[in-house]
This record gives structure tokens, C-alpha cells and sequence, in this order.
């Protein structure tokens, strides 16, 4: 299977401010997929009368779904393959429910020629409000030259 990539980067490719943004829209199948790939069924989630009796009133994405859109960023354009993804920070601002479409966002901060290595930021954002930000850590090799 093929998938489409934007264009394989490496470190001199990169720029402090590219940014690339993929959208995601939050289903129920979303949700009983993810369930079933981590084994999370909290009832949060699954389950619409226990979520509806909870503070948030209806069942929400799990937080890990919505992070997990950050990798389609980094493993599919920016940088895409030659990346390899050394760490995450995540700090969670809001719930994400069902129907809520998740832009996520991911732009270079930092590069560090030395080591290889660039900094993202990365947002995750529902209706403009930002619903999950955090850093990711990437290694990003030189070009080679011939």
C-alpha cells in the first residue's frame, strides 16, 4: 500500500517557522477504533449514558487519539521519513467530542544543526481554541551528498 507523502525533508530542508497542518474529523468508528487498539474502553468514551451523567455531559475523544494525529505530521511531511521521533510533551486544555473537527498543527521552533535534531510545537485546536499543545523532539539527518 502507498501512502502519500509531501516530500521526504532533511535538516537542510528546514526552516524555524514551517509548519505543516493536517484536519481530522472526530467520529464515533474513531473513537471504537482507538478503544480497540489500546484496549481503553473507559466508559467515558463508549459508553453515552455513563458519559452523559459525567461533567462532560457526552461521551469525548480519548486525549491520546487527538495526540496521536501530532505523528501524521512528523512521519508523513514535516519531515516525513527521514524523521525519527525522539519525544512528545503534552499538556491537554480541553475535551474533544464527537463531530469536532481537529486541526493539528505542527511548526519548526528550533534546529539544531550539531545534533541533528529540530524542535516542533505542536497544537492540536478545535473551532480555534487550542485543545492540546506540547513539543515534539525530532531527528532529522543531513543530506547526503554524493
Amino acid at each position: 500500500m502507498t501512502y502519500p507523502i509531501a516530500g521526504d525533508l532533511f535538516l537542510d530542508d528546514l526552516h524555524v517557522g514551517q509548519t505543516a497542518e493536517r484536519r481530522h474529523r472526530i467520529t464515533d468508528d474513531t473513537i471504537r477504533t482507538f478503544a480497540a487498539l489500546t484496549g481503553d474502553y473507559s466508559p467515558l468514551h463508549v459508553d453515552e449514558d455513563f458519559a452523559a451523567g459525567s461533567r462532560f455531559g457526552r461521551r469525548l475523544a480519548h486525549g491520546l487519539l487527538t495526540a496521536s494525529f501530532i505523528t501524521e505530521i512528523i512521519g508523513m511531511e514535516l519531515p516525513a521519513r527521514n524523521g525519527i521521533y525522539m519525544g512528545q510533551t503534552l499538556s491537554f486544555r480541553k475535551p474533544v467530542f464527537i463531530g469536532d473537527e481537529v486541526v493539528v498543527r505542527a511548526s519548526v521552533a528550533a534546529i539544531d544543526e550539531e545534533k541533528c535534531r529540530i524542535r516542533l510545537t505542536t497544537l492540536c485546536l478545535v473551532d480555534g481554541q487550542v485543545v492540546l499543545e506540547g513539543e515534539a523532539l525530532i531527528h532529522v539527518p543531513k543530506r547526503p551528498w554524493p
